[in-house]
């Protein structure tokens, strides 16, 4: 099997910007936040913005995991701007579109509407309080292509995988990764949710170790002129070189025209 490079953290990349917005495509790995979970000096977003735009402030909007890569927003300096964009999250105007690899063949499309828990974690945030109740959750997919692996994972002698399309209508911790778990699809490289035979499969055979979900799109409205904003980030080099390897080569036909031929 081919097997994937996989350096240190690649750096982000802004995809757009003018006096009141930034958009970025976070890599793998990188915090948004410094977090007392890391060491003091771990690179995050944040600082790197702070960086690039010295004497700015930046409101964050919403969150992508340390382990997700691809498309966040983030308003400059204007409060006003960050409550109307803060807003449009919350009244679920803003699409929101990934990219995952889950274990399986998944359905060809389907939503997922399952309540999710607000799950404490102490030792992330040692505040935490008890869990509160479930709170609406929905996710709609759609698969994008399928492959069969030679390689036996348990009891079976190949091992397959869907790659899928994910447009999350609500924004809870950890939704798309715990909805694909629900259906039985958990995604590669997901150590918490996931299945670890398939992660260390892809560990083994591509050198991977990364979670493979990817923010791919966001549209939403400018939070001060009369326009929308519609910003597409591509896969990094590592996950196109593992989609190579898949047999996904082509991921705009892919999204045009799905292969799912078993």
């Amino acid at each position: 099997m081919t097997h994937i490079s996989e350096t240190e953290i690649a750096s982000p990349a802004i995809l757009y910007q003018d006096e009141y917005i930034v958009v970025v495509n976070k890599p793998a790995g990188l915090l948004v936040h410094p977090s007392w979970i890391s060491p003091a000096n771990a690179p995050n977003l944040i600082k790197w913005l702070k960086q690039q735009f010295p004497g700015d402030t930046f409101h964050t909007i919403h969150r992508l995991d340390r382990a997700t890569s691809g498309v966040i927003v983030f308003v400059r300096n204007d409060k006003l701007a960050a409550q109307q964009m803060h807003q449009q999250f919350l009244d679920r105007r803003v699409s929101k579109t990934y990219l995952c690899v889950v274990r399986g063949w998944s359905n060809a499309e389907g939503t997922i509407d399952y309540p999710l828990s607000q799950r404490k974690d102490h030792y992330a945030d040692p505040h935490a309080r008890d869990e509160k109740p479930p709170q609406e959750a929905v996710t709609h997919y759609r698969t994008l292509a399928h492959v069969e692996l030679p390689i036996p994972v348990g009891r079976y002698p190949v091992a397959r995988y869907s790659l899928v399309e994910v447009k999350p209508e609500t924004g809870r911790k950890h939704q798309i990764r715990r909805h694909m778990k629900h259906i039985l699809h958990p995604l590669v490289g997901d150590t918490k949710h996931g299945e670890g035979r398939h992660n260390r499969l892809f560990r083994e055979h591509f050198n991977l170790r990364r979670l493979l979900l990817m923010a791919t799109e966001l549209r939403f409205d400018h939070p001060v002129e009369l326009k929308q904003v519609h910003v597409h980030a591509e896969p990094d080099d590592v996950v196109k070189c593992l989609f190579e390897a898949l047999g996904w080569h082509n991921l705009e036909k892919l999204h045009q025209e799905p292969d799912l031929r078993t």
